[in-house]
């Protein structure tokens, strides 16, 4: 999904020719149910409901607009119609220009508001454009497309993360949730990003790009607790495709001889990808004849938790081959944590069996949709799915 395409439509005021039309068989209505009423009642003041729902639904000038013709209306019925004296019309007057002043006021100010809302949310699109990067992206090595929705509708951000890198030693791959949701996990979202963004491209060994994120989110904790906010922690895996080093070469060559390199095009020969987990739920291998792998993938401790593990004890990396026609899907636990009415999660494994014969630029989507089915529309938490697939 591209987020490009996700700008924030500001509220469309209905065309002037729909106001015009339906202004005049308002009027029309209710001066033929005056006359048919053959009574002295003032039916005609429901006219005076309009420059309300204008003020609603309208722009400032619709709104003008149609309380000057209300008014006109009122007066000239006065004048056919009069009331029984003199105060009386002058109380009708005063009444309806009186209501027609507070809708244009109310519309001034809806209209103010809604412009408000607009620049908060174009400076989010923006924010949110920094933080993640925008799908699909292409590399020499892979093809990533993807979904981010966070749980707050509203947001363009979560505590969702990741990106994409490709650099000297291969295209990496970073996906995390940040512990919490919404607005007050973006700060340490953002210094996992900021992280990895040069770790990705200054370390030449994996374990080394998860030790600068543990890094990373240390020190953003030790600020937070200066502040008096939350300490959190990041469930994160890292993942590398090309570069050197990948079959035991050392060639470092990006021509299919180096690391996570693929022996053949187009016969699904495998492409060999390195993981570090990170605490974070392990990715799930799709293949062509719709069989679904879960990549067993060391638990891992959390970014932020290291001191829970044995001093000195580096990271596991993990190496698994990935079919030159298969798709790798990396989720967060918006996704397996869907639950339905009796409390039962999302089985993910089955779903995207039954998905297998969705094209991968959709599969995101397509399992995002069955998993909110599966919940009834109710999401609990941040949602990111990856589809990472060979280069073609």
């Amino acid at each position: 999904m591209d987020r490009k395409d996700q700008q924030p439509a500001a509220p469309r005021a209905p065309a002037n020719r729909t106001v015009v039309l339906g202004v005049l068989a308002a009027t029309a209505a209710v001066l033929l149910v005056q006359a048919a009423s053959g009574t002295s009642s003032r039916l005609v003041l429901l006219l005076v409901f309009l420059p309300a729902l204008m003020a609603g639904l309208g722009t400032i000038a619709q709104t003008v607009a149609v309380s000057v013709w209300v008014t006109a209306v009122v007066v000239l019925h006065s004048l056919v119609v009069p009331p029984g004296d003199l105060p009386a019309r002058l109380g009708t007057l005063v009444g309806v220009v009186a209501a027609e002043a507070a809708a244009i006021g109310l519309c001034a100010r809806r209209v103010r508001r809604e412009r408000q809302l607009s620049r908060m949310r174009q400076s989010a699109v923006a924010l949110q454009r920094q933080l993640l990067r925008p799908l699909p992206v292409t590399t020499p090595d892979v093809r990533l497309d993807g979904l981010y929705r966070p749980v707050e509708e509203d947001a363009m951000v979560g505590g969702d993360l990741y990106d994409v890198a490709e650099t000297p030693h291969g295209t990496r791959v970073l996906v995390g949730d940040v512990q919490g949701k919404g607005l007050p996990a973006i700060g340490t979202g953002f210094a996992v990003l900021s992280a990895f963004r040069e770790a990705a491209f200054r370390e030449a060994r994996l374990p080394a790009v998860a030790d600068a994120l543990e890094a990373a989110v240390e020190r953003h904790n030790a600020y937070a607790v200066q502040s008096g906010e939350q300490e959190r922690f990041v469930t994160a895996t890292v993942l590398c495709v090309g570069g050197p080093d990948g079959n035991g070469t050392g060639n470092g060559n990006r021509n299919g001889t180096g690391e996570g390199a693929r022996t053949g095009e187009g016969d699904g020969s495998a492409t060999e990808v390195r993981a570090v987990n990170c605490g974070h739920l392990s990715p799930y291998l799709l293949h062509a004849d719709g069989r679904v792998e879960p990549v067993p993938l060391d638990a891992g401790i959390p970014l932020g938790l290291a001191a829970l593990a044995a001093p000195g004890e580096p990271r596991p990396v993990r190496r698994f081959a990935l079919p030159g026609d298969g798709v790798l899907v990396l989720l967060t636990d918006g996704i397996t944590e869907a639950q339905d009415a009796s409390g039962t999660f999302y089985p993910v494994e089955q779903g995207l069996a039954d998905l297998a014969a969705t094209p991968a630029d959709a599969l995101p989507e397509a399992l995002d949709r069955r998993a909110r089915r599966w919940s009834g529309g109710h999401s609990r938490d941040d949602v990111t799915v990856l589809a990472l697939r060979p280069a073609p």
